[in-house]
């Protein structure tokens, strides 16, 4: 976008209490918005009260503007700052028209002067058409004695005094012309006299070879003000002035003033308030309103009815009219109709202030529909078709980045003195900091033994060094001089202080240097000092060092532990800086620059460190000031080295960006922050503050916390009428209902408000106070003005200087989307809509825009970086807004919704690859949806399964990043425990996730509705009696015994567990597959096993914990009941049976036969498990069809063999010596014990008979690759080997009682299949145990993510056996990662404690490829197998027609595994069926 764009939108910080009359001037509050120069005269400076956009919007045009209309919707006079006022032209109607100049033939000169009225100066507008950028007026003015040229004291932004002889004043080029307007307060002048100068071409413009003359028109008293036409002037109470004053200075920017200015302004101010006497007001009226937080001086008050009041009533008409897009001819007429409805008023005998209050009070928007119905002509943008796939962000695992710091960093010589002096004071240590100046540091250690204060300063700076020093004796950083009898020999005393050169040595290092002073510590506050080094001051980030003498109050903090996961050595250095930290956010700010370049290179939790400490900032949990004075100047250029910082990390580190977009939404402009977070935030410290945590307030913050709303600036404004009226109920409802909130629509909300408020007198103020500064953030958000900000900081605007405060002027930022302006001025326009779906549209779209600009360097990035924190914050509200909406919404409409939120989080994250193909199959569930196919509520299904896996794994992200530092670095700093607690649950409901996890709550139910699914899948159904237990996760609990009959409500099922003794049942709503080894174990040990889909259930069996219930699976249900205790007690039955483990099985131990490797036809029993010798069965057996790779193995006893050679001596004895100690109860020893089997070298002979028979087998032989290829190879079958002793396997015989050194391990040697597709078949259902079907799982990629513990679902399917080509689908696939492998070798495990009658011990032991496997994201939206009918078809019924043809070759229900290579099947392994 070329040249600088101004935003014309009437949005405005939300009105302020007019008590901000007594704010210094010397620190103006940070810009809120901006808000365009208001063309009328009648209505100027006034702010939005129901809305944040004017229904008369501007537009982007090419390179210029559309200016507003005369009408715009701004309404009530505030004293909020409303930012930078642009002023690019008059209102020509309202303007005088002076003439038209030629300049050269090419270019012309238009001058139009608008009259200065009552409280309004003369304003001088110029227009050059066809100009260059470069012009500049070049003038001065001319008084009524018509002397030499004057040169005001009000310029326009940018003016620059030439030789103090003329001013020169540079043009704004917009379009082809260039703008520039000047305002004359000066009532003696008469008229200005310019020249033009074009720099780029060095040329003048004159009139007729002299001066441009522009006369003045007088203003409203027809001469040079001496008292309003001769009347005497009216005496204004001083408090009204001072009032006004105010008023006049925030809307002309909040300058700093010169004395003189002060004065020239307060007189200015008395001037307006005595026109508006002379116009008949009374002092009562001029009270009224500006106690009421109007703004005198606009002419407002001497109209019948005021503009503002207008432009309300006509806002109310057009939102009642549903907020359509009206022509500008057709926002005239509206305009005259709220005329004419006041009118209409006023002639009921209505007040003009009564009319005033009832409009603001909001009683008229009672009248509008509490539900309009949705408008059928929507405006929305076009959106481009993109290949989605092309935003996907994608980094290496992040534990290649993360260094964790389990201990601080090695400590100078300074430090390591400073520990010898401290244990010389008896470590009673009152103060004790380390300064870094470059690579030399300063030391501060107070100590206090003895009763005297010892202060030691010690340096390994280099030159004379002078401590500069005092004491502060009534109050901090007071300068007093030391008594002498303190001072250390060669000491000066001065004045206000003393000069005390160091001395060499320190602790016994002489290479530092060092002073030393003994203080009476009942005597004295603290020492302020400097230090002077060869002529040169060494200040503390530009103030005094200072440091208390007295003994801190501290908070007794909780013990923070050994701070594993965290960058422990950054937060020591953080805990040790706060307390110079919270003196002021500038020191904040500064201090964490220098943390930051630390944590830039300690990795993710070096960011986590600063995020964390910047949120405990933001939450108010830390200090922000400590009685220092500072300057926002000082604070804002803090802050901006800080988020150079960030911007430079977040070019540099792209896989950090995400953490980084969080840092600088804690720290934002101004500290401020994210004011949708704040929201957040900011609820949680008025609790805190006024001890409400309970009850009505506890509802909306849950309400706050789970969809913000405009409603709640309805019940903020209501509690605050409600603590004024002394907590009188009525008047909390009466605020509530006149606005629309009735008790119903409170109970509505997903997050019920159902209690009354209750206070006690003594919270009054304190809530009044919190609640006030609340419902500012409330409105803000609400009306978007953190982001009209943002967006006017990217576009740039112009805004001219008024009275005698500067103008601004920022330059639109280079390089952004020329389609970004227009999808940025329809959000503004859009902001407030009730339906927020092309909101949303737009919203994303220009994300998407920007972001190309967030992917490379730019010099304000950090700004393009705002504007995206500031749009995503934005679609979190609108999507919260939105909820309302989707009440009676249809699945469609609540997917597109779940799309854009996926979108908006895809757009925020560094490792988006599974969210964007989530959104990829969310789209495709769109197609379905409107295909009608009858299979796509059951597809849709899976795509939301798939979608929370994919927030689950955001959150146990953000869980293991984020919560070790905040509770080790909350701990350091006494944070508030409660606030530690939740502190990533917090981070985790303040983002769109959250916004996406309700969005999926409320979907699922209605799909399992359409596809029949019920409430849960029973994958072993087994009717059960037992104690209810809830557990956080099933592996946390698989070794323990319970001593009665158990139902374990567990959150999380991985797949892979054991179920532990006494459990009789296991209700999860995590999702295994039906034939994972935990969903087997089940079936076998007669464990009810079920997953639930209703997080309503969930929650109803969590709170019946310890109580008794019977539980009856059916066939697509499962029912349970409450029972009496002794109805489980009196069951006699042992707590054994039901497990299927028969007592004590005996394993037959194998012993070497002499051959280090067998080929398939020398299989036996004696020297291999059943999983060998059936795959060796099958060849030649099945049909043809139906391939099965050639094998060869290890047998039985190898490993022993191998073992017991001299060369594995050592090996042997450690294995032998920690069998013991795992014998006698020590589990942590299993671990070890397998990595010492991995140290085991192999013989000869082995390697030679191995590669013999693979040869002979046709096989690959690894070593023909190299020596390297292999040692991989050895590698992966000592990893089969040492399996013996993976914990769930150990586990599992000791509770069969099998004896663990019985069992042998062969090993199956196969050539891998680079599967498409792995499958495993029950040709028995395994659910229903209905011998007439076939069930079968089937996955993409290798079958380790089915068997394993890999999260997510197979595609799932049955047949009948009397038709194998009629194949029903159950469930479509949502496993998000597939394993992917070049052609191999694998070695599978084949023990003799697998297939055991009454055991099932098959997957107890690992299968190890000899290449590591390749994870990729899957994409279903584009695999064959789901999305295209035939060849799904065609795939499964040939699985099918595998294990039909299996099953009859066995003569009994077998469990096949098998894989899918290029439409052809192999069986790779099959087992009866347990």
């Amino acid at each position: 976008m070329h040249g600088q764009c101004l935003l014309q939108s009437a949005i405005s910080r939300p009105p302020s209490s007019l008590v901000e009359k007594h704010h210094s001037r010397e620190y103006p509050g940070p810009t809120a918005g901006l808000v365009p120069h208001s063309i009328s005269t009648g209505v100027s400076n006034l702010s939005l009260r129901r809305s944040s956009k004017s229904i008369l919007y501007s537009k982007f045009l090419d390179n210029g503007l559309l200016l507003p209309n005369k009408i715009c919707f701004k309404v009530t006079p505030t004293v909020g700052w409303l930012g930078p006022r642009a002023v690019l032209a008059s209102d020509l109607a309202a303007s005088e028209l002076v003439e038209k100049f030629d300049l050269d033939g090419q270019s012309q000169l238009q001058v139009n002067v608008v009259k200065s009225t009552a409280g309004s100066p003369t304003t001088i507008h110029l227009q050059v058409t066809n100009s260059n950028p470069s012009l500049i007026l070049h003038w001065g003015a001319v008084n009524y004695d018509k002397k030499n040229w004057i040169l005001p004291s009000h310029r326009p932004n940018g003016t620059q005094d030439y030789k103090k002889r003329a001013l020169r004043t540079p043009f704004t080029k917009s379009g082809e012309s260039s703008f520039l307007t000047i305002e004359i307060l000066d009532t003696n002048i008469s008229a200005i006299e310019f020249i033009l100068y074009d720099q780029s071409r060095e040329k003048w413009f004159k009139y007729e070879g002299q001066n441009f003359h522009i006369d003045l028109p007088r203003g409203d008293s027809g001469t040079p003000q001496k008292g309003d036409s001769g009347k005497p002037q009216v005496s204004i109470p001083e408090e009204l002035v001072q009032i006004q004053a105010y008023l006049r200075w925030e809307r002309r920017g909040k300058q700093i003033y010169t004395p003189e200015q002060e004065k020239e302004e307060y007189e200015a101010a008395r001037k307006e308030l005595q026109d508006e006497v002379a116009k008949g007001l009374s002092i009562n009226d001029i009270r009224e309103k500006l106690q009421g937080g109007g703004s005198l001086g606009d002419g407002s008050l001497s109209m019948k009815i005021p503009d503002d009041l207008i432009q309300v009533q006509s806002y109310i008409r057009w939102e009642t009219a549903g907020k359509p897009n009206y022509s500008q001819e057709k926002q005239l007429q509206e305009f005259e109709e709220a005329r004419k409805d006041l009118e209409n008023e006023l002639s009921k005998g209505i007040s003009l202030a009564d009319l005033r209050k009832k409009l603001q009070s909001g009683d008229t928007q009672k009248k509008a529909p509490d539900r309009i119905g949705k408008p059928k002509n929507i405006q929305r943008i076009h959106r481009k078709k993109r290949d989605i796939l092309q935003m996907i962000n994608k980094f290496p695992d992040k534990k290649e980045n993360i260094k964790v710091s389990v201990e601080p960093e090695k400590r100078s010589a300074l430090a390591l003195c400073s520990q010898v002096m401290e244990a010389l004071d008896g470590g009673s240590v009152l103060q004790k900091k380390i300064f870094k100046f470059g690579d030399k540091e300063l030391l501060v250690l107070i100590t206090n033994p003895r009763g005297k204060v010892h202060v030691r300063l010690a340096t390994d700076m280099e030159g004379p060094l002078t401590l500069h020093w005092g004491l502060s004796k009534h109050s901090a950083r007071e300068w007093t001089p030391p008594p002498l009898d303190i001072l250390p020999e060669g000491s000066n005393l001065l004045q206000l202080a003393c000069d005390t050169p160091f001395k060499e040595g320190f602790a016994g290092d002489a290479s530092l240097k060092s002073v030393e002073i003994e203080i009476d510590k009942s005597s004295f506050l603290g020492m302020p000092f400097v230090l002077s080094l060869n002529g040169n001051w060494i200040k503390d980030n530009g103030s005094d060092f200072y440091f208390s003498l007295r003994e801190k109050d501290t908070k007794p903090v909780k013990a923070v532990g050994d701070g594993i996961g965290t960058a422990k050595g950054l937060l020591h250095a953080i805990a040790e800086q706060e307390s110079e930290a919270e003196r002021s956010l500038m020191h904040r700010f500064n201090i964490a620059t220098g943390l930051t370049k630390r944590a830039k290179d300690e990795g993710e939790l070096g960011l986590a460190g600063i995020l964390v400490w910047m949120r405990f900032m933001a939450t108010r949990q830390l200090t922000w000031n400590k009685n220092y004075n500072v300057k926002p100047r000082e604070i804002s250029a803090a802050q901006d080295r800080l988020t150079d910082l960030l911007q430079q990390i977040f070019t540099e580190q792209p896989h950090n960006r995400e953490i980084v977009r969080l840092i600088m939404s804690t720290v934002g402009r101004g500290g401020q922050g994210d004011v949708g977070q704040r929201i957040r935030d900011e609820i949680l410290v008025i609790q805190r503050n006024n001890e409400c945590k309970g009850g009505m307030m506890e509802e909306w913050h849950q309400k706050l916390h789970n969809n913000t709303s405009p409603d709640d600036v309805v019940i903020c404004q209501a509690l605050i009428d409600y603590a004024k009226s002394d907590f009188n109920m009525d008047v909390y409802w009466n605020t509530l209902i006149s606005n629309g909130v009735t008790k119903e629509r409170l109970g509505s909300y997903d997050r019920k408000i159902c209690s009354e408020p209750r206070f006690s007198h003594d919270q009054k103020y304190g809530l009044i106070r919190d609640l006030t500064a609340y419902l500012r953030t409330l409105k803000a958000v609400h009306s978007g003005a953190d982001l009209e900000s943002a967006i006017a900081t990217c576009m740039g605007y112009s805004a001219e200087g008024r009275g005698f405060m500067g103008g601004v002027r920022i330059h639109p930022i280079s390089g952004l989307s020329s389609e970004l302006p227009g999808l940025l001025q329809f959000i503004m326009e859009h902001i407030e809509d009730k339906w927020v779906g092309p909101l949303l549209e737009g919203l994303l779209e220009a994300r998407f825009e920007l972001r190309s600009n967030l992917l490379k360097p730019h010099d304000r990035l950090k700004d393009i970086i705002f504007l995206d924190l500031a749009l995503d914050s934005t679609v979190r509200t609108a999507i919260e807004r939105g909820f309302e909406e989707l009440n009676n919404a249809q699945p469609s409409e609540i997917i597109y919704f779940i799309t854009m939120v996926l979108e908006n989080l895809s757009l925020s994250s560094d490792n988006n690859e599974e969210i964007i193909y989530c959104l990829k199959d969310w789209h495709h569930t769109i197609d379905l949806c409107k295909s009608k196919s009858d299979q796509w509520a059951l597809y849709a299904k899976a795509v939301l399964d798939r979608t929370r896996l994919a927030l689950t794994e955001k959150a146990e992200h953000y869980q293991k990043v984020l919560q070790p530092s905040a509770e080790y670095l909350g701990g350091l700093l006494g944070v508030d425990q409660s606030a530690l607690s939740i502190f990533t649950e917090e981070m985790i409901r303040a983002g769109s996730a959250a916004s996406l996890s309700l969005l999926l709550n409320r979907l699922d139910p209605v799909l399992r509705n359409i596809a029949h699914l019920g409430s849960w899948q029973v994958i072993s159904p087994v009717e059960v009696r037992g104690f209810v237990i809830t557990v956080d996760e099933l592996a946390k609990v698989q070794n323990e015994v319970y001593g009665q009959k158990t139902i374990l409500v567990a959150n999380r099922v991985k797949g892979e567990e054991e179920i532990p003794d006494g459990v009789v049942a296991v209700l999860t709503p995590d999702m295994p597959d039906v034939l994972s080894h935990v969903s087997v174990r089940a079936r076998n040990s007669k464990v009810c096993f079920a997953t639930c889909f209703d997080p309503n259930i969930l929650d109803d069996l969590r709170a019946k914990e310890g109580k008794a219930l019977s539980i009856r699976p059916t066939s697509s249900d499962l029912v349970y009941n409450e029972i009496k205790v002794n109805e489980v007690l009196d069951d006699s039955e042992n707590l054994s049976q039901g497990h299927g483990v028969s007592q004590g099985i005996a394993l037959k131990k194998k012993k070497f036969n002499g051959k280090y490797a067998i080929s398939a036809d020398e299989f036996s029993d004696e020297l291999i498990g059943a999983k060998s010798r059936n795959i060796a069965y099958l060849r030649g057996k099945v049909p043809s069809w139906v391939r099965v790779p050639v094998s060869v193995a290890l047998p039985f006893g190898v490993f022993e063999k191998v073992l017991s050679e001299d060369m594995n001596k050592g090996v042997a004895e450690k294995i032998e010596a920690l069998d013991k100690l795992v014998a006698k109860g020590d589990f942590s020893k299993l671990h070890k014990i397998r990595e010492i089997v991995l140290q085991m070298n192999a013989p000869s002979q082995l390697v030679g008979e191995l590669k013999d028979k693979m040869q002979r087998a046709n096989m690959p032989w690894p070593g023909e690759e190299g020596e390297e290829r292999w040692l991989q190879a050895w590698m992966a079958i000592k990893r089969v080997w040492a399996s013996k002793w993976n914990e769930r396997a150990y586990f599992s015989t000791r509770k069969a009682k099998i004896d663990h050194s019985d069992l042998c391990m062969a090993v199956l040697v196969q050539e891998i299949i680079s599967a498409d597709y792995a499958f495993v078949i029950h040709t028995t259902n395994p659910s229903t145990g209905d011998s007439s079907e076939i069930y079968a799982e089937i996955v993409k990629g290798l079958g380790e993510t089915l068997v394993g513990a890999y999260p997510g679902r197979a595609m799932s399917f049955v047949t009948k056996k009397s038709d194998l080509n009629q194949v029903k689908v159950l469930g479509y696939p949502s496993k998000p990662i597939g394993l992917f492998i070049r052609q191999s070798i694998i070695f599978r495990s084949d023990s003799n404690g697998e297939d055991l009658e009454g055991y099932a011990g098959a997957g107890l032991y690992d299968s190890v490829p000899m290449d590591e496997e390749e994870k990729r994201t899957i994409d279903y939206s584009s695999d064959p197998l789901v999305v295209d009918h035939n060849f799904r078809r065609s795939i499964l019924s040939k699985i099918a027609q595998v294990g039909h043809a299996i099953e009859e070759l066995y003569g009994s229900p077998q469990d096949v595994e098998g894989v899918v290579k290029d439409g052809e099947i192999y069986v790779v392994q099959t087992r009866p069926q347990m």
